[in-house]
């Protein structure tokens, strides 16, 4: 309420304050102590419209380098609980600030963290008011995201989908895709290192039937065949010319290598030896000397 101005203001908050007087500098605005001398000033450069004594305006506040308390009048873009695709701007030891849109970068806690994010990455992230009432960003959405997905509609087999990746887990990644449907792709489907927030194009294998996607990132058999038998042969050229892996090797050996499974790994093999680009050697194979 405009009225009731006697909750101590703290930075990271967004308020609605009266114009209290103005001067070269800019608006002085009431910090409702009763002393003038705490008016919180809102500078000309803070200032996206114009402003007049007697106004009321609502401001992001932060504290400048010699801490204290200053208004802008660029708040953040979403409101709390809202999601949105959020960058990262700066990461400490503490945790990372992200971009809303507002005067300063809002602050992400570890705690509130999925993986790691870098600077200049984009993730699926949420603004909240943490237990002192200041603003924070979280990146555990999936409760959001659920809220906001919706069935997949006209989507058959084979059918492409893009979207970023919001969570990662042991069992695989989950995508919001562009439709806002939500997209899972199994461990065994992921031919590579992903990150959170990495956007991705997915090719649909089934249809749940809560209205949810399963996908894959590798390609289809008869294509992934070549690209496989390449990848096998380009790591064997820059090992010597050898491959200490066989067709008895463990799956869990085959996938930390080549990110393949056992059954793609023996096909590719295969390929590669009825092609005579390789020979059995020791426990595994070599390349044939042309």
């Amino acid at each position: 309420m405009r009225n009731e101005k006697k909750l101590r203001l703290k930075p990271m908050t967004v308020a609605e304050l009266k114009v209290a007087r103005m001067n070269d500098m800019g608006a002085f605005l009431d910090a409702g102590t009763g002393n003038t001398s705490q008016d919180i000033l809102l500078h000309k450069a803070q200032q996206t419209a114009e402003v007049s004594i007697g106004d009321f305006v609502k401001v992001f506040l932060y504290l400048d380098p010699k801490k204290r308390l200053t208004a802008s009048m660029r708040v953040p873009k979403m409101r709390e609980g809202q999601i949105a695709r959020l960058k990262i701007i700066n990461v400490t030891s503490d945790g990372a600030f992200v971009d809303v849109g507002a005067e300063r970068g809002i602050f992400m806690p570890f705690a509130e963290m999925r993986g790691r994010p870098k600077v200049g990455e984009v993730v699926w992230a949420k603004l909240y008011s943490d237990k002192s009432g200041r603003l924070a960003v979280s990146m555990k959405v999936s409760d959001e995201i659920r809220r906001a997905s919706k069935r997949a509609e006209n989507v058959k087999r084979g059918d492409k989908v893009k979207g970023a990746i919001f969570n990662i887990t042991e069992a695989g990644a989950f995508v919001f895709s562009e439709e806002r449907y939500i997209v899972f792709i199994p461990q065994k489907d992921i031919p590579r290192a992903l990150r959170i927030g990495e956007e991705v194009e997915a090719r649909v294998t089934f249809i749940r039937d809560d209205g949810r996607l399963d996908a894959s990132l590798r390609e289809i058999k008869e294509n992934a065949l070549n690209s496989d038998a390449e990848k096998i042969f380009a790591f064997m050229k820059s090992n010597g010319g050898e491959l200490g892996l066989n067709d008895d090797s463990p799956p869990e050996k085959i996938q930390a290598v080549f990110k393949i499974s056992k059954a793609a790994f023996k096909r590719a093999v295969g390929h590669l030896f009825k092609e005579r680009r390789i020979e059995k050697f020791n426990a595994g194979f070599k390349i044939v000397e042309q």
